[in-house]
């Protein structure tokens, strides 16, 4: 059983909170910028906004208690891992689903 959030860490937990969806947004964003693009210097802020997320997690789920129980300490990291993956495997399939279409359109000229 999960213990509730104490009134002192409510702020903390509220402004935590907010931080993780900033922060995954933006990585999310500069991430698919930074390949549209074909700016590296962008992927390198992409990571700094990922390292955000990462410490907004963390700081999340201490001060919700979610540290005293193996299965949130599980789906964190599991969260931690799947948004530091998902925009890379996301690229890729987009980029093989309209490979196909950019062959098509060449090979109808």
């Amino acid at each position: 059983m999960l213990e509730p959030v104490k009134l002192a860490d409510f702020f903390l937990v509220f402004f935590s909170a907010a931080s993780v969806i900033l922060f995954g947004a933006s990585y999310a964003l500069l991430f698919a910028w930074s390949r549209v693009k074909s700016r590296p210097r962008l992927m390198m802020l992409a990571y700094a906004a990922y390292a955000g997320l990462v410490f907004s997690v963390i700081t999340l789920a201490l001060a919700a208690n979610l540290f005293n129980n193996t299965f949130w300490t599980v789906i964190v990291f599991l969260m931690l891992a799947g948004y530091l993956l998902a925009p890379h495997a996301i690229w890729h399939l987009c980029v093989g689903t309209h490979a196909e279409e950019h062959t098509d359109e060449v090979a109808h000229i």
